[in-house]
């Protein structure tokens, strides 16, 4: 009995020996890569400073479209200092609210004003639901479980229905009622079950410790329904009752690590969206499709037919094998993928220790402030790349649009100067809002126009390492986020996006905003203490304009004795004057939310 104890107590140790030593090697290797590929980034930034041609440097850059937009710092201090709030206007408090419990029944609106008749369909929404997991909080609002909202429209009356999101995280951490997941800016719960063994051997796959709460947004694929996040997932959810479905893992079925939260859809229903999956040579950059009609005989596939049918139909090799770019959205033109490669990344020896560690994965996104952004535009006929485009560095979430005009393609991107926005969504930094000098700087945004000469260079002839340099013109001098456009209009030259208002220091927040971009010019809708959300075009039965149509926005009212009130209202998309709205009193506090799609006849 003594010898077998001695035997297995030997076994262990040596098992541990091995184990230590492995795990040791492995973070070693990584110390390395990352010190190489650091060297290696230092003298891209260090060879774009040197190359960038003096002319581009006197050119509309992006330092200068936003230069005097921030308030004077001091001043800001000295306010703080004599106990002033900063931002009086802005009430942070609408990500923060908790929703208690799902509203499955719909319940009907007080109509104010008018609600077109012709408006028959659902306005679907998705966003934070709840901060709070039993005692436990989210340190990031990308974090919160995802709630789904329904306003449906019929003969001129507005219902409203909410429901959580039952994916596995969603249940994992109600039914623990702790944070299970690990997500994107909070660390999960320890776990005493799970060993050393359990956390190596979840490094190297995909499974049940990757959150799959999509929170994000929503799109039909075919005629169906699915809720997105940038995990390689979609979650299918029924229109009508807000019921969730079942989950298409993508990752399983193609080794796609990570997708954007914003396909796009063609003409004939086919999908299109933009992935990162790993080669032997490094992370690629794949425009993925799902194919609704078969090119040879017209057949209609199915949904579940369009998911197997999946295919890659364009691949770039990303420009740095450890850091791959953080992509959110891309665009399509008649001829061209459009692929704008930030200096954001993803450091993957980060990134996978982090998967070991438990750590969140913010901690592995890398800003490289001295290299340049670059903008790809890809063959969409054979999926090879037909130029490249550097500009000076940006950070992006949402493309307005994209289209071709004569021999340039016009590509609209609602930029920041740097990710510090990122930073501006952790609970900590919302709660203290007032607190920070710094805050609506950090968060401030415009919506630039990169013109990219397909077969000739820029009229300055600035060449940075063989690739054009271009630099933006800004379309309006308010900062604009959630940008919708006409959804018939996408990827071709159009006149009219709507966005909302990102400037936190406005004399109010919450701003609707319509940018002409032929005049680059604005209107705008706001009322006091209404915050609305991503405003969604539907075009009206007898259009004739671009603009012809309206609006639809779900809104929320500040402060905390409206935290149990939501609603809807509705625009004239042409003269940007309110028509009507529908209000609905709740049982439980509703959140604001971040996108989603008109579902027509749902």
């Amino acid at each position: 009995m003594k010898k077998t104890a001695q035997y297995f107590s030997k076994k262990k140790y040596l098992l541990k020996t091995i184990l230590t030593s492995k795990v040791k090697s492995t973070i070693d290797r990584y110390k390395k890569c990352r010190f190489w590929l650091t060297k290696g980034l230092w003298r891209v930034a260090n060879n774009w400073k040197e190359t960038a041609p003096v002319a581009s440097r006197k050119t509309a850059g992006i330092d200068s479209m936003f230069q005097g937009l921030d308030e004077n710092r001091d001043v800001l201090v000295k306010r703080l200092n004599a106990g002033q709030e900063l931002y009086p206007n802005c009430d942070t408090s609408i990500w923060l609210r908790n929703c208690t419990h799902d509203i499955p029944t719909p319940v009907q609106g007080k109509i104010e004003g008018k609600i077109p008749e012709w408006l028959s369909g659902s306005l679907l929404r998705n966003g934070p639901g709840s901060i709070q997991v039993g005692n436990y909080e989210f340190k990031h609002i990308f974090d919160s479980s995802a709630l789904l909202h329904r306003f449906a429209f019929k003969n001129g009356a507005v219902s409203y229905q909410c429901r959580f999101l039952e994916s596995n995280t969603y249940k994992q951490n109600k039914a623990a009622q702790r944070i299970v997941i690990t997500e994107f800016g909070t660390r999960a719960c320890p776990d005493p079950c799970k060993t050393i063994f359990h956390r190596v051997s979840n490094v190297f796959k995909w499974g049940d410790d990757q959150s799959d709460n999509a929170m994000i947004s929503i799109y039909p694929i075919g005629d169906e329904y699915y809720a997105f996040t940038e995990n390689p997932i979609m979650i299918k959810i029924n229109p009508t009752t807000l019921e969730t479905l079942n989950t298409i893992d993508i990752a399983r079925m193609t080794g796609i690590v990570h997708h954007t939260a914003h396909p796009h859809m063609a003409a004939d229903g086919a999908v299109f969206n933009l992935a990162t999956v790993p080669k032997i040579d490094g992370p690629h950059y794949c425009v993925v499709k799902f194919p609704r009609v078969d090119s040879e005989s017209g057949y209609q596939y199915s949904t579940d037919e369009m998911f197997g049918r999946m295919c890659i139909v364009a691949t770039i090799k990303c420009r740095w094998p450890l850091h791959p770019g953080y992509m959110h959205s891309f665009g399509i033109t008649e001829h061209y993928f459009i692929v704008v490669e930030q200096p954001l990344s993803i450091s993957l020896s980060t990134a996978m220790i982090n998967r070991f560690k438990g750590d969140p994965m913010y901690s592995a996104l890398k800003w490289f402030q001295d290299c340049p952004t670059l903008i790809y535009l890809i063959s969409r006929s054979d999926g090879k790349t037909v130029k490249t485009f550097k500009s000076d560095a940006f950070f992006y979430l949402h493309i307005i649009n994209q289209y071709e005009e004569d021999d340039n393609v016009v590509i609209d991107i609602c930029c920041y100067r740097d990710p510090s926005m990122i930073d501006c969504m952790f609970v900590e930094a919302l709660q203290n809002l007032n607190k920070n000098p710094d805050y609506a700087a950090m968060f401030r945004s415009r919506p630039l126009r990169f013109v990219l000469p397909v077969n000739r260079n820029p009229i300055s002839g600035d060449i940075v390492n063989e690739h054009p340099y271009v630099s933006p013109e800004k379309l309006c001098d308010l900062g604009c986020e959630t940008p919708r456009i006409n959804d018939l209009k996408i990827g071709t030259k159009y006149r009219f996006f709507y966005a909302i208002s990102s400037d936190v220091d406005a004399k109010n927040p919450g701003t609707l905003i319509k940018v002409d971009t032929y005049n680059k010019t604005c209107k705008t809708w706001c009322e006091k203490n209404v915050y609305p959300s991503e405003p969604i075009f539907v075009s009206s039965p007898d259009a004739e304009d671009e603009d012809d149509g309206v609006i639809l926005s779900s809104i929320i009212w500040g402060g905390s004795e409206c935290t149990h009130k939501a609603g809807v209202i509705v625009l004239d998309a042409k003269s940007w004057t309110e028509i009507g709205r529908a209000i609905f009193i709740t049982q439980s506090p509703v959140p604001k939310c971040l996108h989603g799609w008109y579902a027509a006849a749902v």
